[in-house]
């Protein structure tokens, strides 16, 4: 098929590649421009973009759609346009400028987490299972009709990270997979009474409240992995925190105030029960296990964050 592919950052990489190996003529791919990153501020640009280059494919890095881009959108005269992870609400004139219209790559079980932060907040809610929808782009926010899911088990130590690695190839092998019969298939109506959103996080959300039970702890933390990451105090300093897990068998004190350090492994009291810290991060250092961070930075028992 001739493809148009929109997407920017590395979730929608697997996708682009796999379009490509699969023999399809993808005739440009859209991305959001560069952007300033890393110590020196230097214009870095996106995953796609890069992956794009890569494999000789025309870029062009938008942040709006004006008429002489709309109209040039429409003169590559493809059959499809596939959207991953994109960043950008696309005007209405292009929803309908190919044969097939957009077709979206989504990391949940459409109508839940519709929006910006799916693989997140599925994590944080504490959702067993999340997955992978593709669905015909339509007016509302991912709520236009959906082709087909697949289910994707959440572990009980997945970060975003890692549990979005496993969507975006998913994502990308079901795509490839109903693509070539997209014409033949009846895609069904989302129950938009049942509908759960998935806002962006905001940077409140992100600092720890050790006064919560401990599996909300744990979730949150992992739901922020690694981007933009969960974070406390140590003393005056602000600490990432960007791995964790439950403790079963609570050491020390049980009647110790949420927040104490209860060992010297970093297991840390809740409101109910505690978490273990597995992976921290100070100011502009480098991510560090918990025993390779206390090495350099101790957290003595008894301590309180």
């Amino acid at each position: 098929m001739r493809i148009v592919f929109m997407g920017t950052p590395d979730f929608a990489v697997p996708t682009l590649s796999g379009l490509a190996a699969h023999g399809h003529e993808i005739l440009a791919v859209y991305c959001r421009p560069p952007r300033p990153a890393g110590r020196g501020k230097r214009q870095r640009p996106c995953a796609v973009q890069v992956a794009a280059g890569d494999l000789e494919i025309p870029v062009r890095c938008l942040d709006r759609f004006s008429v002489q881009e709309q109209e040039h959108f429409r003169n590559l005269n493809a059959d499809v346009a596939v959207v991953v992870a994109y960043g950008l609400i696309l005007p209405k004139a292009l929803l309908h400028a190919t044969e097939q219209g957009c077709i979206n790559v989504h990391p949940s079980l459409l109508p839940r987490w519709r929006g910006a932060a799916p693989v997140n907040r599925a994590i944080m809610a504490g959702d067993p299972v999340t997955g992978i929808s593709i669905m015909r782009i339509g007016d509302g926010i991912d709520s236009g009709p959906v082709f087909c899911q697949k289910e994707i088990p959440i572990r009980a130590r997945d970060t975003t990270d890692t549990l979005r690695d496993r969507l975006a190839r998913e994502g990308a092998a079901l795509l490839c997979d109903i693509l070539p019969r997209i014409a033949t298939l009846a895609p069904i109506d989302q129950d938009d009474s049942v509908a759960v959103y998935a806002p962006k996080i905001t940077k409140s959300e992100t600092c720890i409240d050790w006064s919560r039970p401990g599996p909300e702890v744990d979730r949150m933390i992992r739901g922020l992995s690694s981007s933009p990451g969960a974070w406390t105090r140590v003393g005056t300093e602000r600490i990432r925190v960007l791995h964790s897990e439950l403790v079963t068998g609570i050491p020390g004190d049980d009647t110790a105030c949420p927040g104490t350090v209860l060992d010297d492994q970093l297991a840390i009291r809740c409101g109910t029960g505690a978490v273990r810290l597995l992976s921290l991060q100070r100011g502009g250092r480098k991510v560090l296990g918990a025993r390779e961070f206390c090495r350099g930075f101790p957290v003595p028992k008894g301590s309180r964050l």
